[in-house]
């Protein structure tokens, strides 16, 4: 095993000659051949060092033990979309010996920039360095970070050997998140958002929900139809407070937007979501994000410590949202029918006919709603090709949408969504036409 071992180094610390190592040691066997073809014997010396050197260089790194250990810290963790990050590395000599040349590399994707190099002369006994570097992506994701690779170099530049660490981290970039102006939405009445107020589960007195007496429980609250029922002493249950709910709904549907890349219609959406999401939780709203798909991602709680758990719950799915292949929004409706009571607030790209039908009648199942509806083709430049066609139908799924009770906001590429939310103020006047320049 240790001829193994040793053999392995060998060959390693050969692949790690450096350009300037194997010309040295083409050079030093060049000149051993030329002595002995022409009988000099103090070219053969001369021959001989330059040969030995990039050896001797190789087997030294070969011995060398040096014992680093590596560390990584993001800050942030998540990033919004265009907002530098930094990198924080340690490198910590935990040998009894100072280290040589090291050179560290960090694995970087392409998208957040070149890969960052470092160059430490020497790092004594015990001792640690510190570096960081930046990072910056236009792109939402996922994007790993390292493994971090040592380079150990001798003295002479002949010879370098790479050693990789195996930890690595994830930095997350989020969509652009932006503050929005407090308004009083359509269906927020008493008992939502910061509210204080109570309510029974039900409302109807043949719609209590009791339970079985306990010890202590005023006679005052005793439920006679469900104790003759159940043939127990059954009680009211106590007020609970009003818990308001909403729910994002994002349309990821491929087919719904237009453009490509950062300026696309989908990457405004995504962001819009992240936007209102983030608003809602922190005035107070048990929040969850619906795709087209039918995913969710439930809101673990509202408000307090659950607050910062539940915007980055959100965000972390935002994240990596993509595209859908589907062409409904079909799975959406069947989840908002099992669950869809509280506030609405619906973010979609292009809808045909029978989709705007659809979303129209899932109102009737919302305390309020708020329909966000991208003019795609602003995105795509193609609204000055077929405009009175392309306003027509707009002006129909808009007109359709207000019918049911919904507060429709066109968007336009280049809106403010600060200014559309604001004109979703319920206290305003909610009919919001489609050439106004809302935003702009």
């Amino acid at each position: 095993m240790a001829r193994t071992a040793r053999a392995s180094g060998v060959r390693a610390a050969l692949r790690g000659l450096t350009t300037r190592g194997r010309s040295f040691l083409a050079a030093g066997l060049t000149a051993a051949v030329c002595a002995f073809v022409f009988g000099q014997a103090a070219l053969l010396q001369v021959g001989v060092l330059l040969a030995v050197l990039p050896l001797a260089a190789a087997a030294l790194l070969v011995r060398t033990r040096y014992r680093v250990a590596s560390g990584r810290r993001l800050s942030p963790h998540r990033a919004a979309a265009g907002q530098e990050a930094r990198v924080h590395l340690r490198l910590d000599n935990v040998s009894r010996v100072p280290t040589g040349l090291l050179l560290l590399e960090d694995r970087v994707p392409y998208v957040l920039g070149p890969r960052p190099r470092f160059v430490l002369d020497r790092v004594e006994p015990r001792g640690f360095r510190e570096v960081s570097y930046r990072v910056r992506s236009d792109l939402r994701g996922r994007y790993p970070l390292g493994p971090l690779q040592l380079r150990l170099s001798d003295p002479f530049g002949m010879c370098e050997l790479t050693r990789a660490f195996s930890a690595a981290d994830v930095l997350t970039v989020v969509p652009q998140v932006q503050d929005l102006p407090p308004v009083r939405l359509p269906g927020e009445s008493t008992g939502q958002g910061d509210s204080n107020s109570h309510t029974l589960a039900l409302a109807g007195d043949d719609d209590v929900i009791p339970r079985e007496y306990r010890h202590g429980d005023d006679l005052r609250r005793v439920h006679w139809k469900s104790t003759a029922r159940y043939g127990e002493l059954m009680v009211r249950r106590e007020e609970q407070p009003l818990q308001a709910r909403a729910t994002v709904l994002l349309d990821t549907r491929e087919t719904a937007h237009r453009g490509s890349g950062p300026a696309s219609s989908f990457e405004w959406a995504v962001s819009c979501a992240a936007s209102v999401s983030v608003d809602l939780v922190q005035r107070g709203y048990r929040t969850r994000l619906l795709t087209d798909t039918g995913s969710s991602v439930p809101d673990p709680g509202a408000g307090g410590a659950g607050a910062a758990e539940s915007v980055g719950m959100l965000l972390d799915a935002l994240a990596v949202v993509e595209h859908s292949d589907g062409g409904t929004l079909a799975r959406a409706e069947e989840v908002l029918r099992l669950g869809g009571e509280g506030l609405l607030v619906a973010v979609v790209g292009e809808l045909d006919e029978e989709q705007a039908e659809r979303l129209a009648r899932l109102r009737r199942r919302t305390g309020g709603a708020v329909a966000l509806l991208l003019d795609t083709g602003t995105w795509a430049g193609l609204r000055h090709l077929l405009p009175e066609t392309g306003d027509e139908q707009l002006t129909a799924r808009i007109t359709r949408l207000r019918e049911s009770g919904w507060t429709v906001l066109p968007v336009r590429a280049g809106d403010s969504l600060p200014a559309l939310w604001r004109a979703a103020d319920r206290t305003q006047n909610n009919t919001v036409p489609y050439r106004d320049e809302v935003g702009a």
